[in-house]
């Protein structure tokens, strides 16, 4: 309200105020400023005190750079770090808890794993002379080193630059552990990276005396024994504490290829090893060339093994469910009946090393893996690599590897299960979905065909087009889940023609679905789990809940006929079996030839095939009706000798004649001929006969009567 006496008063004295306060608001900023101006330059004249002129600035200015990329590095590392940190939260040592011993599915003993701990010998009491051919044959600066050795390292690639190739190593003794504990022995930047950073974990967290102790009891030695203990027994029949230099020379000389060394497949290079690694005793100063010379002249000899070789891809896995299944018990000492079939387990292994002896070079594929599933889920035989002694990492159960066209069947299901049939006309044309535009194999287009040609003759577009117009790509991946695909599917428009990586167990294991009617093929490797008094402390068919159906009858019939066409008219014409056999199945074969693939079945029998390289180079135009559909043709062949032989379910006419014979090369290695063994059914009235015995009433004792 203005004064009426004086109206001009009212707006002069604010007008007066605005003025102060834009004055102060001025005044203020201005005086920060200048005070920060004198600030600064009081800051940098202080600081002129330390400017350095000349050579000493060189060394001032690369020392500050040093600390700002010091400080990038330390996080870089932390970052690379992470891995190594995510592998040590878990448990580690609880794996050396169990001692557990392994039955095949007749009984037979085929293996042990975990620590059995009467034959741990604490490190003081192991020999001299096998502590140090150890140490002077694969790391001799171990107790001086911190893990990583940097001199051994400079040393290696200076060697190995000389020669041209990798021709030693610069791992130590802390490293092997880490990668025996942790890791795979893929070939990788990434692993070794988080190899060297388990082994500083390691040398941080563990004595001298405890790492080394701990790589004796858990290195693979050959012959499935695990420890130089193990070893010894079964190398040279004796404690490991009783064994001498000749004998702790070849010991020593296994951990560096177990396969190529091991004394009872090869005794003459295990002699030569021990001769290099005696050697090196003499070169490190551990021991004289006096002392070595009586070991040199008396070379160990060994206790004659004629036993079969254990499947040890198959016991790995095998163990590892056994740690699942674990929490349901409390025994750590056990007995396991496995589902493996030895028969069959050696005609896999002989199947795959045939094929990579004689077309292994010229397809440039130098891994393999295999795993065969008896129609009802349990698993007869696993091939994890073509050598368990050089690598130990199972590619059947953990390499993940783009599955090409054999994972369109995930596709096609869902069509099916979406009321469409094997006569469903579908166009086959270019296709774009955003930015991506999958093309067939060489370019060539169909047109209008029916979805069984298509799934013959593995078009790539078709089940694009299906989930593109159909149905997407969600009903895609949980099919894939649903069937038995545990490695994660992932959510890419791209998936429909097989980008999202599985395991060959995975395949073998959704496969199975489709002779077995469309239930789940409750993949297993563990029919029971028993104490050494015999109490069953775990039966599969008693404790996991019945197969569940996860393929409508109509759609699983749907499938079965079309992938009984693959083989016979289709991409995998070598995996049709002989005498009749009606098979069926899907091939696949990814970008650039890296994965060959063929997974098929017949109403017995489901087997995965994989043929590839661990460091995802290209084959030599490998594709899944090559090499895996004759590795696979090559077992089952073999499987159906003399058993009865089962329907494929929704499939009733007879098998279509080859549309081309496939001939084996010349020189190729003979059929495999299966011993002759009891049918399904005199097997089947064997065990009946053996339960009603159980059952039986004991009989009473009968009185003898006297002579008199």
């Amino acid at each position: 309200m203005t004064d009426p006496d004086n109206p001009e008063k009212q707006p002069r004295k604010k007008r007066h105020l605005l003025l102060k306060v834009d004055s102060w608001i001025d005044s203020t900023i201005w005086n920060a400023g200048f005070r920060s101006a004198e600030i600064w330059e009081d800051i940098t004249i202080f600081f002129r005190r330390f400017r350095v002129r000349g050579w000493k600035r060189i060394v001032v200015e690369l020392a500050g750079e040093g600390l700002t990329w010091g400080a990038v590095g330390a996080v870089l590392m932390l970052a690379l770090a992470q891995p190594a940190f995510e592998a040590t939260k878990e448990d580690w040592r609880n794996r050396g808890d169990y001692a557990v011993t392994f039955l095949d599915r007749y009984g037979n003993v085929i293996g042990h794993r975990g620590v059995i701990h009467q034959n741990s010998v604490p490190i003081d009491e192991l020999p001299d002379a096998l502590i140090k051919s150890v140490l002077a044959t694969e790391d001799r600066r171990f107790f001086s080193h911190f893990g990583i050795d940097v001199i051994g390292l400079f040393r290696a690639v200076v060697t190995n630059a000389q020669a041209g190739g990798v021709v030693q190593g610069g791992s130590t003794l802390t490293q092997q552990l880490a990668k025996n504990l942790f890791l795979s022995n893929e070939r990788s930047i990434d692993r070794k990276i988080t190899e060297a950073f388990l082994a500083l974990w390691l040398e941080a967290n563990l004595s001298k005396k405890e790492i080394l102790s701990t790589y004796l009891d858990r290195a693979y030695m050959g012959g499935g024994t695990f420890g130089a203990a193990a070893a010894a027994q079964f190398y040279f029949g004796k404690n490991i504490t009783d064994v001498n230099l000749a004998e702790s020379a070849m010991l020593a000389g296994l951990f560096k290829a177990p396969a190529k060394y091991a004394p009872h497949v090869n005794l003459p290079a295990a002699r030569g090893r021990a001769n290099e690694v005696l050697t090196n005793l003499v070169q490190s100063g551990l021991m004289t060339e006096g002392q070595v010379i009586a070991a040199r002249r008396s070379p160990a000899t060994v206790v004659d093994r004629n036993q079969l070789e254990s499947p040890d891809f198959f016991l790995d896995w095998a163990f590892d469910e056994v740690m699942r299944l674990s929490p349901r018990f409390h025994q750590h000492s056990l007995v396991v009946r496995t589902t493996i079939d030895m028969s069959l387990q050696h005609a896999a292994d002989d199947s795959m090393q045939t094929s990579l002896r004689e077309y292994g070079e010229s397809y440039h594929a130098k891994q393999g893996a295999m795993v065969m599933i008896e129609n009802g889920g349990a698993v007869r035989a696993m091939v994890g690599g073509r050598d368990y002694g050089e690598s130990q990492f199972n590619r059947a159960t953990r390499a993940l590897r783009q599955p090409g066209s054999s994972f369109k069947v995930y596709t096609y299901s869902v069509a099916m299960e979406n009321g469409m049939t094997p006569d469903s006309i579908v166009v086959d044309a270019p296709i774009s979905w955003g930015n991506w535009s999958p093309h067939n194999y060489e370019n060539r287009y169909a047109g209008r065909i029916t979805i069984a040609t298509a799934v013959a003759q593995s078009i790539n577009t078709i089940p694009v087009r299906l989930a593109k117009e159909k149905f997407g790509i969600a009903p895609i991946r949980a099919m894939a889940t649903n069937l038995g695909v545990e490695s994660p599917v992932r959510n890419d428009v791209t998936i429909p023609i097989g980008t999202s990586e599985v395991t060959v167990m995975d395949q073998a294991t959704a496969y199975a679905v489709f002779p077995a009617g469309g239930y789940q093929s409750r993949r297993h490797g563990i029919s029971q789990i028993l104490d050494y008094g015999g109490d069953v402390l775990y039966d599969f068919d008693k404790d996991e809940p019945p197969a569940k159906r996860v393929l409508s009858e109509q759609a699983d019939a749907y499938m079965n006929q079309m992938l009984s066409r693959v083989p016979y008219v289709g991409t995998a014409r070598r995996a049709a079996l002989d005498n009749g056999i009606l098979t069926a199945g899907k091939t696949g074969t990814t970008q650039a030839y890296r994965d060959a693939w063929f997974i098929g079945f017949t109403g017995n029998f489901t087997t995965a095939v994989w043929f590839g390289n661990d460091d995802y180079t290209s084959t030599n135009k490998m594709t899944g009706g090559t090499l895996p559909a004759m590795t696979f043709k090559r077992l089952m062949d073999y499987a159906h000798q003399g058993i009865t032989l089962r329907a494929i379910p929704g499939v009733t006419a007879p098998p279509p004649p080859k549309t081309v014979a496939a001939k084996p090369a010349a020189g190729s290695p003979p059929p495999l001929v299966r011993p002759r063994m009891l049918s399904v059914e005199s097997t089947k009235l064997l065990k009946d006969i053996g339960e009603q015995l159980k059952l039986a009433p004991p009989l009473a004792p009968q009185k003898v009567a006297s002579a008199d």
